[in-house]
């Protein structure tokens, strides 16, 4: 069996196999299903675009709407959103 240059991915594939695998690809990369997916209108990139937020406050979003979905680990994922609110309070205190 020859390879195409796509891994352990078989020359003899259909086109339409390899259209479906960029479109996984291509969402996976862009709308992920952890994020919200591209139908989704609470998307987390759309909710913090909607918002125009900074850095730290869309990474709280992002995290917060992931919390559970990208890895069984929620509690990592809101740590992670705790530090950026910790990181944002000391930002606007000065520190």
């Amino acid at each position: 069996m020859k390879m195409n240059g796509w891994g352990d991915y078989p020359e003899d594939r259909s086109r339409r196999d390899l259209e479906d695998l960029e479109r996984y690809q291509h969402n996976s990369i862009n709308h992920p299903d952890h994020y919200g997916g591209k139908d989704n209108t609470y998307e987390a990139i759309k909710i913090i675009e909607a918002y125009d937020l900074n850095f730290s406050l869309g990474n709280v979003i992002k995290y917060v709407l992931r919390a559970g979905k990208k890895s069984e680990n929620a509690i990592e994922d809101l740590e992670k959103a705790k530090w950026y609110v910790q990181r944002q309070i000391e930002f606007l205190e000065g520190k």
